[in-house]
C-alpha cells in the first residue's frame, strides 16, 4: 500500500492508533483536542489558564493544533478530570492535583501540602530539581504526562462566619478546604469539606459549612464570600505555593510530533507564568476593595499555626512509613524545602520584611 493512500484511507485516528509518522499528521492535518478544567469559567484566572494555553498552542502552530476549552461540568465533573484523561475520554485537563489525594496522598505533592514550598520554590523544584522527574514516574501508572501550568502564589486562610481567637474555636468547625489540607485541619479539630469552587458560596450562605477557603482576594471578591462571612484570615498555611497542572493522556501525547510536544511544553510554561502574574497584579487592588466593604482581616492565632504545623509533620511521617510512592517523592521534596528556606531566610524574607515596613 502506498503511504499517501494509507494516510487518506486510515484518517487521523487510524494514523495515531497505528503510531505512523506524527510528522505527516502535523504537516497535512488540523489536530483537534479538548482540555477539561476543574474550574468554572467565571474564574478567569484559573479556568483562564486553559484559554491562554490553547491560544498559545494555536499561535505557535499556525492554527494547525486546535484545543477547545471546557469548564467544570461541561464534559465531566470538576473532580472527574484525572480519570477522564487517564482513560482517554479527553486528551487534556487542567486541575489542582491535590483534589485527588483520596486516591493517593502523593498527588498533593504535585500541587501543595500544608507548610510546603512557596510558589518560587515549587517551580524551582519542579524544573531544576527532581520534582518533574519524580511526579512523572508517579503519573505513568495512570497513563498521564504532567506539566506545571499555573500557580496562585501563597493563598489566604479563608472566610469565617465567626472570629477564630484560639485553637478551641477550630474544634467542630465545618470548613471547606481543598484537597490534602483537610487531613491536617481534621487533626486540629475541624471537619473538612471538599466542595468544588462553584458550590462554595451556596454552602456558606445556607450555613451548611461554617468557613471556606478558596484562593485569594481577586477570586474571593468575584465569588462574593464577604457577603456571607465577614472574617478573612491569613495566611493559607496549607497552600504556600499551590501549583496547577496540565494533564495529557500518555497515548495521545506519544502520537504528537516532537515539534508539537515542544509546543505543548512551551505553552504550558507560558500559562504557568501568566497565572501567577495575574494573581500578583490583581490581588492587591481586590484586597483594598474587600477591606473598604467592611471585611475584617485577621492573622491566624499562634496556637492554631503551631498545632497545625505539628499535625502536618506527623501526617507526613506516617505517610512515609506506609506509602512508598509518597516517601520517595517527599524525601526529595523535604530536603529541598529545608535548603530553600535557609536561603530565602537571608534573601527574600529579609528584603520583604524591610520593604513591607516602609511607607512608600
Amino acid at each position: 500500500m502506498q503511504r499517501r493512500s494509507f494516510v487518506n484511507g486510515a484518517g487521523i485516528v487510524g494514523v495515531l492508533a497505528a503510531g505512523a509518522a506524527p510528522a505527516i499528521v502535523h504537516a497535512q492535518t488540523t489536530l483537534r483536542w479538548r482540555i477539561a478544567s476543574s474550574f468554572p469559567k467565571s474564574l478567569d484566572t484559573l479556568f483562564g489558564a486553559c484559554d491562554v494555553f490553547a491560544k498559545k498552542v494555536s499561535d505557535m502552530t499556525g492554527g494547525k493544533f486546535v484545543i477547545t476549552t471546557h469548564a467544570a461540568g461541561e464534559l465531566m465533573p470538576a473532580f472527574g478530570v484525572l480519570d477522564g484523561v487517564s482513560n482517554g475520554t479527553v486528551e487534556m485537563a487542567n486541575t489542582a492535583p491535590y483534589y485527588f489525594f483520596g486516591k493517593d496522598p502523593t498527588y498533593a505533592l504535585d500541587c501543595a501540602i500544608p507548610f510546603g514550598l512557596n510558589s518560587r520554590q515549587t517551580t524551582a523544584w519542579m524544573y531544576e530539581g527532581n520534582g518533574l522527574k519524580l511526579t512523572r514516574e508517579f503519573y505513568a501508572k495512570v497513563n498521564i504526562v504532567n506539566f506545571p501550568m499555573g500557580n496562585t502564589g501563597a493563598q489566604m486562610g479563608g472566610w469565617y462566619r465567626k472570629e477564630v481567637k484560639s485553637l478551641e474555636d477550630i474544634k467542630g468547625l465545618k470548613f471547606r478546604v481543598g484537597g490534602f489540607g483537610g487531613k491536617v485541619i481534621e487533626r486540629i479539630g475541624a471537619v473538612p469539606q471538599n466542595i468544588p469552587g462553584g458550590e462554595i458560596y451556596q454552602a456558606l450562605e445556607k450555613g451548611t459549612i461554617d468557613a471556606a477557603e478558596w484562593v485569594g482576594p481577586y477570586d474571593d471578591l468575584k465569588l462574593g464570600f464577604n457577603k456571607v462571612a465577614p472574617h478573612y484570615y491569613y495566611p493559607g498555611w496549607w497552600e504556600g505555593g499551590p501549583q496547577l497542572s496540565l494533564y495529557v493522556n500518555q497515548k495521545a501525547y506519544d502520537g504528537l510530533s516532537s515539534e508539537y510536544k515542544a509546543i505543548v511544553e512551551s505553552a504550558a510554561a507560558y500559562a504557568h507564568t501568566d497565572m501567577q502574574a495575574k494573581y500578583d497584579y490583581r490581588n492587591p487592588a481586590a484586597l483594598k476593595t474587600l477591606v473598604s466593604q467592611g471585611v475584617k482581616l485577621h492573622p491566624f492565632p499562634k496556637d492554631v499555626m503551631a498545632a497545625a504545623f505539628k499535625s502536618a509533620m506527623e501526617v507526613y511521617s506516617e505517610l512515609s512509613a506506609s506509602n512508598p510512592a509518597w516517601k520517595k517523592i517527599y524525601e526529595d521534596y523535604s530536603t529541598y524545602r529545608r535548603d530553600a528556606n535557609l536561603w530565602f531566610r537571608f534573601t527574600e524574607a529579609g528584603f520583604d520584611d524591610f520593604m513591607q515596613a516602609q511607607k512608600l
